[in-house]
């Protein structure tokens, strides 16, 4: 019974934390111009990410200033580019996922004297809460309820299948790790091996020259 309460718990933490998730906003960033700043995603395959940025107004200004522009790519683990945009001050994009591992945007401002801070807003999502779910209860005209529920059963859906890649990760890295300590192995007797041949030339070295020195 203790162990069931335990469970449930830890799946309404899990649940919650996802819901958050799903809720969060756009996060703030500030960009010294002539720099460069980078975000990293985890994402496996077949996932759907989405993403869009603008540049936030400067303090005490009603509008953008024209030289307020940024640039962004976007890549995949492989280095394929995904997305680029030039000397913008907003903009979105979207792409499915075709590898696993960490999908990096970086943004870069130009670089102008006296140096500028430029502040942008960026939101990234992927999986479940890349979903448009007021495009979902639009088109299928489901009601408040209906609408969280399938929000919950994408939830589950997504922490199934991230339990499913962890484990094929975890599994990589087992297989990393032996091929590592084998090679760390072999490089240690191969050390080992060169350094008793150094030592046995020096030797025979030292023997050869008292003799020559009849010291011996």
């Amino acid at each position: 019974m203790a162990t069931l309460v335990s469970r449930s718990l830890i799946l309404f933490v899990v649940l919650l934390v996802l819901s958050g998730a799903l809720s969060a906003g756009a996060l703030r960033f500030d960009l010294l111009s002539g720099h460069t700043k980078c975000i990293s995603d985890d994402i496996k395959v077949g996932a759907m990410a989405v993403g869009k940025y603008h540049i936030v107004e400067p303090e005490g200004s009603s509008e953008l200033p024209d030289s307020h522009r940024i640039s962004l790519r976007v890549t995949s683990p492989y280095g394929s580019s995904l997305h680029y945009s030039e000397n913008v001050q907003s903009g979105n994009f979207a792409f499915t996922s075709s590898e696993a591992g960490d999908y990096l945007a970086c943004f870069w401002a130009p670089d102008h004297r006296p140096p500028t801070t430029i502040a942008f807003e960026f939101d990234w999502r992927s999986g479940v809460s890349a979903k448009d779910w007021g495009s979902v209860a639009k088109k299928g005209q489901v009601d408040i309820m209906e609408l969280e529920l399938k929000k919950l059963e994408d939830t589950i859906k997504s922490i199934h299948e991230e339990m499913f890649y962890l484990r094929e990760r975890e599994g990589e890295m087992h297989v990393l790790n032996g091929r590592t300590n084998t090679w760390m192995a072999w490089l240690s007797f191969l050390s080992i091996g060169i350094c008793l041949s150094v030592a046995g030339l020096q030797l025979w070295h030292l023997k050869n020259f008292f003799e020559r020195k009849k010291l011996l």
